[in-house]
Parts: structure tokens; C-alpha cells; sequence
């Protein structure tokens, strides 16, 4: 769906906002990318920040007359990182399903990812500051990314973040809204669900596994006004590298699934 990319405002978002009756449905069957062996039924959350920070500068052999941009952006993303420690309370239905997809979601997306789902992660993007190698940078620009697990707001982690900018007067927050969005989740035992592991098993012999997905999709938008989406798609190779790609025959598997698990799920 275009605008996906940057938060929805002008895509899905507001198909659903300007047009509740027409696209709001009774649920949704999204393609992106997830793998055939997982299914989909929540995503963490996204908080986008972005630091300006500003300080009087100096020549590098004074360090006595400034402090210095660069490294207070540096202090401020170890604070930041140390938010991944952060412990996540979770309903006990999406802790016993996260508990039971670990595995999938490692062989899925590569060793490590299923350790992730309910932790938070913090990946600073953006860091652009100085000008010469001898002179003290006076101004930093850090954009920073956060992802948060199902059972953690926007507005708790913004409340501890102001608490540790008391330490960075230096710095100017400012969250990028429009990119940034909660956490969402449905149903892991939705008979959607079933109706897709059903197809999958019948086409390619294996049952997906429910999963809470890393990275976000238009389904926010639905989950939020309370209405099911599940997310079933193909394998992302090298998402955000070069060369990006999927397998063909894995797609049309995905083509085939969806036609049969929507036509099965209207009929019933």
C-alpha cells in the first residue's frame, strides 16, 4: 500500500480513517513479507526520535570552553541503548504464544530474532555532526529508532526518556509522530489463523507458526480500530541491503494461500 514506508498518514491510515464503512472490513490478510513458515498477529511498535544538539564549539585543543556535540550524542545513545533492558509485562495469551514461536521466529529471520520480539531494540540511524578534525563540533543531528514490544506505550517510554534528557540541556527532542506508531495485536487463536494454517499445510505440507512481528505493517491500522489482520508473505532476503528479492515460487505459494484462505473464510 503506498505511504507504507512512512507511517500510513496518506495511505492506509487514512483510507481507513476517510472511508471507516468502505475499508474497515471484518478482517485482513496482509502479503508482507513474513515468512511461510510464521503468521503474523501482532507487531511491535515504532518510536522515531530525533536530537538536535547544540553547544558553543570550540578549536579541539580547547576543550575547557565547550562540550562537545559529538560526544554528548554518544552518551545519549548509550542511555538510550540501555532501555533494551527494559522489562515488558505481556498478556499471558501473547507471552505463551511468543514463548511457543522463539524457535520459528529464529530459523525464520536468523539467530537471535526470536530473543528480540519482547525486548525492546534501540538502533540510532542518523548521527551527522563537525566539520574539521581539529574543531570541536558545536551542533549534532542523531535520529534515532526504537521498537517496542507488545505491553509497552508511547507514553511510558517517553515519560523516561524526559526523565534522562535532565542530563543532555544540550538537546532538543523531537519525536517524529508521523513515523511512529503503538504496538498492535490480534487474536493469535482468530479463526483466520487456522484457515491459513489449514491452506499452508495442504499446499506445502507445514503448519506456519502465530508470531509478533519485528518489523511494522499497514495491519496497525486495522488492529487498532479492532479489527483482525494477520500478515502472511514471503521470506525478506536481504531486506534493506542491496539487491533485495524474493523466491518466485515461494511468492505464487503466497498467492495461492491467500486466494484459498480468503475464499475459505467467506465462506464459512
Amino acid at each position: 500500500m503506498s505511504d507504507e514506508e512512512t507511517g500510513g498518514a496518506w495511505g492506509s491510515k487514512w483510507l481507513v480513517d476517510t472511508f471507516p464503512d468502505e475499508f474497515r472490513g471484518d478482517c485482513v490478510l496482509n502479503g508482507e513479507p513474513s515468512t511461510p513458515s510464521t503468521i503474523r498477529f501482532g507487531e511491535k511498535g515504532t518510536l522515531r526520535l530525533v536530537f538536535e544538539i547544540a553547544t558553543p564549539g570550540a578549536h579541539a585543543a580547547y576543550t575547557h570552553l565547550s562540550r562537545n556535540a559529538i560526544r554528548i550524542a554518544s552518551d545519549l545513545v548509550r542511555d538510550l541503548v540501555a532501555f533494551e533492558d527494559m522489562d515488558v509485562p505481556q498478556p499471558g495469551d501473547v507471552r505463551r504464544a511468543i514463548e511457543r514461536s522463539r524457535a520459528a521466529v529464529d530459523a525464520a529471520l536468523g539467530t537471535g530474532a526470536g530473543r528480540i520480539i519482547d525486548r525492546v531494540t534501540v538502533s540510532p540511524g542518523v548521527i551527522q555532526g563537525g566539520l574539521k578534525i581539529n574543531i570541536m563540533p558545536g551542533r549534532c543531528h542523531l535520529e534515532v529508532d526504537m521498537r517496542l514490544p507488545v505491553g509497552l506505550t508511547h507514553a511510558t517510554v517517553m515519560r523516561e526518556i524526559e526523565k534522562m534528557l535532565v542530563k543532555y540541556p544540550e538537546a532538543k527532542l523531537s519525536p517524529v509522530w508521523t513515523h511512529s506508531a503503538e504496538s498492535s495485536l490480534c487474536d493469535p487463536n482468530h479463526p483466520m489463523v487456522g484457515i491459513i494454517q489449514a491452506t499452508v499445510a495442504s499446499l506445502i505440507g507445514h503448519t506456519p507458526v502465530p508470531v509478533v512481528s519485528l518489523g511494522a505493517t499497514d495491519c496497525k491500522h486495522w488492529r487498532h480500530r479492532g479489527v483482525p489482520a494477520y500478515v502472511y508473505g514471503c521470506t525478506p532476503n536481504n531486506m534493506a541491503k542491496p539487491d533485495e528479492w524474493v523466491d518466485i515460487e515461494e511468492y505464487l505459494h503466497i498467492v495461492r494461500t491467500h486466494v484459498l484462505a480468503a475464499a475459505t473464510y467467506l465462506a464459512s
